[in-house]
């Protein structure tokens, strides 16, 4: 068996690569954490190379629109022609303001400031750690080991978290294309909201993704990936009117594609879709003075999330 690594290997991350973003359209919580898809490039032959990146983001709005997001991740990693070890972090915070109305004088009318109020909510509140080791073994053959650990309030899921471990293989190569694909064991564990009966749910599953990678030009390139979770062994979700989820009805669905172009030297340009698809959402947070809501049967989070992003991406190490 060869000890070279492929020149370009798949990997699945976090954290993002950007020193700036703007968030043009997505939604105010992801049924999972936002997956992130990079490769891994041949390290050095007598040395191993450091990799690091960083960003930060804001959005404020003023006047009759009253918003304001912060969002931030990093990246850390080493690889050498044997190994890597990749860290990775983000999260992302927001909040609105709307216009409420109060009829103060009772009667039956609303006009003047004075029955004006604002309200604010959370839209946004979600962070991940992940880290993820890969072993190339060969020239297409590559054995990963991964744990991640988070939290989206907003999708019910107060901590969440997975192991995965698995085997990578690149299917194909050639100067403009690359395909390869993953398979694997994925260990998921949520804790839902205070209340929620469970409160904690174990998911064992099968991990399949795949990638693909298309060089458009010397310094244009386009990533596509999908990653399938199905579960092996029964479930018993909270909020499930169907009582337990036998194997393989558990199934969720990460979809990512981003273009990547060279401004200038370190520093690029980024646009991203993602989709995030979870037939079994968790039980939808509702607030904490509503009485009314039956346990057993509480209101449940949408099952498709969708994410869109530009970003400035500056690579540093």
């Amino acid at each position: 068996m060869s000890s070279k690594i492929p020149k370009r290997l798949p990997k699945l991350a976090g954290g993002g690569l950007a020193t700036a973003w703007l968030l043009l359209d997505g939604t105010a919580a992801l049924a999972q954490a936002n997956p992130k898809f990079e490769y891994v490039k041949k390290a050095d032959a007598d040395k191993a190379q450091w990799k690091a990146s960083a960003s930060a983001g804001a959005l404020l709005a003023t006047g009759n629109a009253n918003s304001f997001t912060v969002n931030g991740s990093g990246s850390i990693a080493r690889v050498d022609p044997r190994n890597k070890l990749a860290l990775d972090v983000s999260g992302a915070f927001g909040q609105s303001t709307t216009t409420s109305f109060v009829d103060k004088n009772g009667d039956g009318l609303l006009g003047g400031e004075d029955e004006l109020g604002n309200e604010t909510k959370t839209t946004t509140q979600l962070w991940s750690v992940k880290l993820r080791y890969d072993r190339f073994f060969s020239q297409n053959n590559v054995g990963y080991l991964s744990t991640m650990v988070g939290s989206n309030e907003l999708a019910g899921k107060r901590l969440l978290g997975n192991v995965q471990v698995g085997y990578a293989r690149q299917l194909y190569h050639s100067d403009r294309n690359e395909l390869f694909l993953e398979a694997g064991y994925d260990f998921t564990y949520e804790f839902y909201k205070e209340g929620s009966d469970p409160d904690f749910l174990p998911i064992h599953s099968l991990r399949l993704f795949f990638g693909h990678n298309l060089k458009l030009t010397p310094d244009t390139g386009l990533f596509t990936g999908i990653e399938g979770l199905f579960n092996v062994a029964p479930i018993n979700p909270p909020g499930f009117d169907k009582g337990t989820v036998g194997p393989f009805e558990d199934t969720r669905i990460n979809f990512k594609t981003a273009l990547n172009t060279k401004l200038y030297k370190s520093l690029s340009f980024r646009f991203s879709f993602t989709a995030l698809f979870d037939n079994i959402p968790a039980p939808r947070p509702l607030p904490a003075d509503l009485k009314l809501v039956d346990p057993n049967h509480p209101p449940l989070a949408q099952k498709l999330d969708t994410l869109s992003e530009a970003a400035l991406v500056v690579t540093f190490l």
